[in-house]
């Protein structure tokens, strides 16, 4: 028997029980498989780079310190947003498939309280692994001699987790679509394509393909989270956009000081509204 919904605005969630419940996602995150392979591939990836990135050559200095960090952008652009995909990806669904969330709404908490709990428990899961990768990178780093900076470095980590936590949304967004953890899984890694090849290949192929003008190129640039994310850490330990070509130009051109706020803006954007789109789905459907 269906019970009726409440609107969606009828609740007031409590802000312990969902504390409660991220304790408990977090817990599970860190007893998964899933979440340590891709911890273990980030961090093992990251050491990896900043070894390749800085060969005994004597490479010190800022200049170690910009390829170390041109080597994690590429990285953070591959690894990380498909962890965020895929945990999120199997969270409902999975739960729904076990009968773990049919349990845990059996108890006294709220479709929103489960929701976010859930929610911030996977955000701190991916806070971890991505502090336990630029943690063995800055620490490499330093090992080799470079002059680090650990504000920069800590900037890039923290949009990383930003880039980590949108693409968190997203794939709960898909888990909210599919009944099974396994449809999620593969659809999380189609979207998680879709949005690799929307990044820089994919632009720069279409731009020299249909001689895409530089306004529009930067635009769809600045709406994919991948780019935002690789846009605003460049500018970070760079300073400057030119070195990707007219539109990095057009971009410093066109928005001046306010080009690092675009991109957290877009980062932003790209956590809530998927996030919320999921959130109303779990809240309305009738099936779980």
């Amino acid at each position: 028997m269906t019970t009726a919904t409440a609107p969606l605005w009828s609740e007031r969630p409590q802000v312990g029980t969902i504390v409660t419940i991220a304790r408990k996602e977090l817990r599970t995150a860190l007893h998964s498989r899933w979440f340590w392979l891709w911890t273990a591939a980030f961090v093992g990836l990251a050491a990896l780079l900043v070894t390749v990135a800085l060969p005994d050559t004597g490479i010190t200095g800022y200049a170690g310190f910009g390829r170390t960090s041109a080597s994690l952008v590429t990285l953070v652009q591959i690894i990380v947003p498909l962890m965020g995909l895929t945990l999120g990806a199997q969270s409902i669904a999975g739960q729904r498939e076990s009968g773990a969330l049919r349990f845990l709404l059996s108890h006294p908490v709220s479709r929103t309280e489960t929701f976010w709990g859930t929610f911030g428990g996977l955000a701190a899961a991916l806070a971890i692994a991505v502090a336990g990768g630029f943690g063995v990178a800055g620490l490499l780093t330093t090992m080799r001699g470079v002059q680090a900076q650990p504000a920069t470095l800590l900037w890039i980590a923290l949009l990383a987790w930003l880039l980590a936590v949108a693409m968190l949304g997203v794939g709960m967004l898909i888990s909210t679509f599919t009944s099974t953890s396994s449809a999620a899984l593969g659809t999380a890694i189609f979207f998680w394509l879709v949005f690799v090849f929307l990044g820089d290949l994919g632009l720069m192929g279409t731009s020299a393909a249909t001689q895409m003008p530089v306004n529009v190129l930067f635009l769809s640039a600045l709406a994919n989270p991948i780019e935002a994310f690789r846009l605003a850490a460049l500018a970070t330990f760079s300073g400057s956009l030119d070195v990707l070509g007219p539109a990095g130009s057009y971009a410093i051109d066109t928005l001046g000081d306010a080009l690092l706020p675009a991109f957290l803006i877009t980062l932003v954007l790209w956590i809530a509204v998927p996030a919320t789109l999921a959130w109303v789905r779990f809240r309305t459907r009738n099936d779980l």
